[in-house]
């Protein structure tokens, strides 16, 4: 089993135990990033592979696992399917990245700790991302709770359920966890299995995948001679990618010509694929996907791509450098905005891996307006964003829009 076939995003309040979480899965530590480890918190997405495996011969409820050898009979257990994690980050000041994170995410853990009340702001900022997004399938992960008493876990149980109710995710398993018992861990493995289906994803149509993160490999030193061209990651809409293909990057990098900036498409070869530590001749919807090109990697140093869109050459959506766009508020907002959007506001838009800041420049209806882009994007008519306001000095979350 090389590909994960299914994308599973950690949401939640900051320090709610979300990276803890997916190490205990995977056993790898997501953040990576020198600010990361600097501060302590999550900034940019983090992945992380998972084999969820079960033993064919015990009838325990708690039977999945990711060890190659069952606790209870010692047998050998088999694989089910491979899951790949996104990290995501908690801090309000980063809603950006998460909803960029939503648009790559099949299903959710969403992590709420039990030593703090229910909700806690981002608990709540992060739950209508998780609405907004379309996502349907979602674990209740109640973390930390070896740090509390019985009673108390109780009590948080029933704030969880509370919070929940009249939302998507009101009958959604919440399963109690601490990283030190395996047996909750276990318990959380059958509730994704249980919960969060392997989506149909279409194989035969035109590739297009969700650029969420870029690199440089090529470590400092190295001989000009050795030098490996960069490196992107994401995830797999549509079709599949194979290697040698010839492919573009769109809207692209941006370009200063004498006074005009504008952004210019990069052209490039696959050289390999690779899904966690597994090279791949062929990569199709579903997990996360590394894509080695021949590009000079100063062009994909630090994340510098991320919110494009790769696929074969000619085959993307349109560049679009303004847009009109029906607007769509939400129901549940951290702010109250007693008026709509106005002329000349900045907005901060998500779509896909892509986020913008677009300025509106007319108001056409209701909940219709015209924005000049800062950054471009690639998208069809029809294709649906997240929009944040500003309120307070913060950026908030607003509701939904629609291109049309």
């Amino acid at each position: 089993m090389s590909q994960a076939v299914v994308n599973i995003g950690t949401m939640g309040h900051v320090d709610h135990g979300k990276t803890t979480l997916v190490q205990s899965l995977t056993g790898k530590w997501t953040d990576t990033h020198s600010e990361e480890v600097k501060r302590g918190i999550t900034i940019k997405l983090g992945y992380a592979d998972a084999t969820v495996r079960k033993c064919p011969q015990c009838k325990e409820p708690d039977k999945y696992t990711t060890k190659t050898e069952c606790v209870y009979c010692k047998s050998r257990t088999e694989e089910v399917r491979k899951i790949s994690f996104v990290d995501a980050p908690g801090h309000e000041t980063l809603m950006a990245t998460v909803i960029a994170a939503s648009s790559i995410m099949d299903g959710a853990l969403f992590t709420i700790a039990a030593n703090e009340k229910c909700p806690m702001p981002q608990t709540n900022e992060h739950l209508a991302v998780l609405e907004a997004s379309g996502i349907k399938h979602a674990v209740i992960v109640q973390t930390k709770i070896d740090l509390v008493t019985k009673e108390k876990a109780l009590e948080h149980y029933k704030e969880i359920r509370e919070f929940l109710k009249g939302t998507r995710f009101e009958d959604a398993p919440v399963i109690p966890t601490a990283v030190h018992a395996p047996q909750s861990l276990h318990a959380l493995l059958q509730a994704i299995e249980e919960t969060i289906p392997t989506p149909q994803r279409p194989t035969t149509e035109t590739p297009r995948m969700l650029v969420a993160r870029s690199f440089d490999v090529n470590k400092p030193g190295t001989d000009v001679k050795k030098l490996v061209g960069g490196v992107v990651g994401g995830s797999i809409v549509s079709g599949m990618l194979k290697v040698g293909e010839k492919i573009e990057i769109v809207p692209g990098v941006l370009k200063k010509r004498k006074e005009r900036e504008e952004y210019e498409r990069l052209l490039t070869t696959i050289v390999s694929l690779n899904a966690g530590s597994e090279d791949l001749k062929e990569a199709r919807p579903g997990g996360l996907v590394g894509v080695a090109t021949s590009l000079d990697p100063a062009l994909t140093h630090a994340d510098a791509l991320v919110g494009n869109l790769l696929g074969p050459v000619n085959t993307l959506p349109p560049v679009l450098n303004e847009v009109q766009i029906e607007i769509s508020p939400l129901k549940r907002v951290l702010e109250v905005f007693n008026t709509g959007p106005g002329i000349n506001e900045p907005l901060v838009l998500g779509i896909g891996t892509n986020t913008t800041v677009g300025f509106i420049t007319e108001k056409k209806k209701k909940k219709s307006f015209l924005l000049k882009l800062k950054k471009p994007v690639c998208a069809n008519a029809g294709e649906q964003m997240a929009v944040m306001r500003r309120a307070n000095n913060r950026w908030r979350l607003y509701g939904t829009a629609k291109i049309l």
